[in-house]
């Protein structure tokens, strides 16, 4: 019986098979897709749009009842709810731990944070884990400072998605300005800037 000699190339290709396939089944999928994602966002090959900036006129919350009964709970398990935002633009944000694009697009959200005046702009990042401990993890592994929650319950049609992640901004009324599914870069100018004109100017 002859045994003919392998070939680098095909021992090779079977290699990045098996590389493959370990990523794609063990827990490194997250952090290597999120990453490869995030690297096309850092290298501007994948520019995402959008939402588009608000043109409406800023409207600031009268005495009326806010639309939004969004109930849930911090990360250490007290109750809060988006109508104590209410006044606010609110950055609503669904992820999960085990979402690359939703891992990959986290520190252009976190980058944007720093930034943004948070008497006038608050983040509300929830998370779908089923799993707490994992969104638990994945935040003080990164070091990520964002208020991050997990839902109370069902959520609303308003925020609810068949896919994340997905963000959708409150104005300081209550009412949906603007709505992204999939991932997206939010450390630009121009988004900060939108976010600043719903706003509106300062309050005392």
């Amino acid at each position: 019986m002859q045994f003919s000699k392998p070939k680098w190339g095909t021992i090779a290709q079977w290699g990045g098979v098996v590389a493959f396939l370990i990523i794609l089944f063990t827990d490194l999928r997250t952090p290597v897709l999120g990453g490869m994602q995030r690297a096309l966002l850092a290298t501007g090959l994948w520019r995402p749009a959008l939402p588009a900036a608000p043109t409406q006129t800023p409207v600031q919350p009268t005495g009326g009842t806010y639309p939004h009964n969004l109930s849930l709970l911090t990360l250490d398990g007290q109750p809060a709810n988006l109508r104590n935002l209410k006044g606010k633009v609110v950055l609503v944000n669904l992820w999960a731990s085990w979402c690359p694009p939703c891992v990959a697009e986290m520190p252009s959200l976190q980058k944007l944070y720093n930034q943004v005046d948070k008497q006038k702009v608050a983040f509300v990042m929830i998370s779908l884990d089923q799993n707490p401990e994992n969104a638990r993890r994945l935040m003080a592994r990164k070091g990520y400072t964002f208020p991050a929650y997990f839902p109370a319950g069902a959520l609303p049609p308003a925020f609810d998605s068949e896919s994340i992640p997905t963000t959708v901004i409150v104005g300081p009324d209550g009412q949906i300005a603007a709505r992204h599914e999939g991932m997206a870069d939010y450390d630009t100018p121009e988004f900060k800037a939108a976010l600043e004109k719903l706003a509106g100017p300062a309050r005392l």
